[in-house]
């Protein structure tokens, strides 16, 4: 166990899936809760609350009327809702562990820990792991998907009401943030990375170094100056013979055993304060290999050791 075993865990699913090209993220928590995510923490001896959802609309019941920011106003509505919640969870001292659902919910998810410990005059770390940016923004998106600018928005880039959910922005400091495994960045994204000031660890650094230097790099990242670290975990960040199941897969990504040391040491570090998984689509899955496989990194996270 770790510093969070004293702490209930609150699991909030939402089952959003309108910042992607591709549909099925919206039953990506469905997957995991059958996969036994809240028996299994059980067992590991914490108290786990009644699980909640955010709701979300389908796509069918929408249109999408930016073609530079898809379904914005839904989005938005939904990401406030999941700050506000979130940021309720961690005032009353529960963990937060937010099931995606898209990538764009982590606009909320951070939101809402940024939120409760800007009162204390306090900032958050952030771990990004993900085989992509997600720094692109409105008019520079090839797609226009929100799920591929949410790390931009929390840094206070692009779209003014997607930026300032909560009423502030930005909600993290760049030289705070550690973005892990990327693989994919899109050409106009890639000067928007470079000229950000976060720390980048591409799949180049874990091939040169190790996923265990890296993991420690970032951890000296995100805990600088900081209150503690959120962890925004993309299941694309692993390679696609790990974790099948997601609509954005790129090879030549994360190990499972690599994936499994990044989450141990988070765990290790004691200083985790939120944590969501994105990107799970069962319906590209492999008898829902990837959320077991996806829920025993989660395990780890939060404290699951081999001895």
């Amino acid at each position: 166990m770790t510093a969070l075993s004293n702490r209930t865990v609150r699991i909030i699913g939402v089952p959003l899936d309108l910042g992607a090209s591709r549909r099925g993220t919206d039953v990506g928590p469905s997957a995991l809760r059958i996969a036994g995510l809240g028996n299994a923490l059980r067992r590991m001896g914490y108290d786990v609350a009644l699980e909640e959802d955010i709701p979300a609309p389908a796509m069918e019941t929408r249109r999408s009327e930016d073609k530079h920011a898809r379904y914005k106003p839904q989005i938005l509505d939904v990401c406030t809702r999941l700050a506000n919640r979130v940021r309720e969870v961690v005032d009353a001292g529960e963990f937060p562990l937010v099931l995606g659902g898209d990538h764009s919910i982590a606009m909320g998810t951070v939101a809402g820990t940024a939120a409760h410990y800007r009162e204390q005059d306090q900032s958050i770390g952030l771990i990004w792991f993900d085989a992509h940016g997600d720094m692109n923004v409105p008019g520079v998106s090839p797609s226009g998907n929100i799920h591929g600018m949410p790390l931009a928005h929390l840094l206070g880039k692009g779209d003014d009401d997607l930026k300032n959910i909560l009423g502030f922005s930005p909600k993290i400091k760049p030289e705070n943030v550690a973005l892990i495994g990327i693989r994919a960045i899109d050409a106009g994204e890639r000067k928007i990375i470079r000229d950000s000031g976060i720390h980048a660890f591409t799949m180049r650094e874990i091939d040169e170094h190790g996923m265990a230097t890296v993991a420690r790099r970032a951890l000296e990242v995100v805990n600088d100056g900081t209150a503690g670290f959120h962890v925004s975990f993309d299941v694309d960040g692993c390679d696609p013979t790990v974790i099948p199941g997601s609509g954005t897969l790129v090879p030549g990504g994360v190990s499972f055993r690599e994936a499994h040391l990044l989450m141990e040491y988070c765990a290790d570090n004691g200083r985790l304060l939120s944590m969501e998984i994105v990107e799970l689509n069962p319906f590209l899955d492999e008898r829902n290999i990837s959320a077991k496989r996806a829920l025993e990194l989660i395990l780890s996270a939060m404290g699951k050791s081999i001895l």
